[in-house]
């Protein structure tokens, strides 16, 4: 790859990076056997170039995302309601780097504040705090899918 061709691919995922940047959720959309989409509204952060999302590990979203790591994402609100164009990605379960699961956590709080800490206070005191996974999103050279 020449170095030119290489600075527009990092150009166009920064902007779309940039893009999802400042919206407080995303719509992960991953993918069924069939094909067929099934979109997530979740919280997210950016860190090391990366969105992050923390999930239950037991969740069907982690089984297809495991079995099928192409996943779209989307500004949403609240209730899923795509706010923006879908930006294709690929998707990874972090496991076994404490310091990257750590740095993620940080980035999580930093971004969400004292409702990622209370959510996190409740996740423990009812047991679900040990199956949290953390989702690493890395967004393909590509500017939009049309969807």
């Amino acid at each position: 790859m020449t170095r030119r061709l290489a600075a527009e691919r990092v150009k166009v995922m920064s902007s779309a990076l940039t893009a999802l940047s400042d919206a407080k959720y995303v719509s992960l959309r991953s993918f069924k056997r069939n094909g067929e989409p099934v979109d997530t509204p979740v919280w997210f952060a950016i860190s090391e170039g990366a969105l992050v999302v923390f999930t239950d590990g037991t969740s069907y979203k982690v089984k297809r995302i495991r079995r099928n790591s192409n996943v779209q994402l989307a500004r949403c609100d609240v209730r899923g309601n795509v706010l923006g164009p879908w930006h294709s990605a690929t998707c990874r379960a972090v496991e076994a780097d404490a310091e990257r699961i750590a740095r993620a956590y940080v980035a999580l709080n930093e971004k969400y504040g004292l409702l990622m800490r209370i959510g996190t206070v409740f996740s423990r005191l009812a047991g679900r705090a040990k199956r949290r996974l953390i989702l690493e999103i890395t967004l393909d050279p590509v500017a939009v899918v049309h969807a």
